[in-house]
């Protein structure tokens, strides 16, 4: 399956040295990184708690873009002006 992962820069470096290292592709790394996360969280959840949910109004930025939010967020736009 093909995702899109947004990686902090610094991170994305140090993966891509490892897999340069081993002489294997940076999905290969995120992928064994996540199974071995996975294999080690015990799996046990804490207590169901409802969400908090408001009325907003309308976005003024599509969230269904992800490219346009991280945008957004990155022109220094205040939060409240996204809404």
């Amino acid at each position: 399956m093909k995702t899109t992962l947004v990686l902090n820069d610094e991170l994305y470096r140090q993966t891509k040295v490892v897999a340069s290292g081993r002489g294997c592709t940076v999905s290969s790394i995120v992928e064994e990184a996540l199974r071995l996360l996975l294999s080690t969280t015990s799996g046990v959840q804490g207590p169901r708690m409802p969400m908090p949910a408001w009325k907003m109004g309308q976005p003024h930025v599509d969230i269904d873009d992800s490219r346009a939010v991280q945008d957004a967020l990155d022109s220094g736009q205040a939060a409240d002006d996204l809404r």
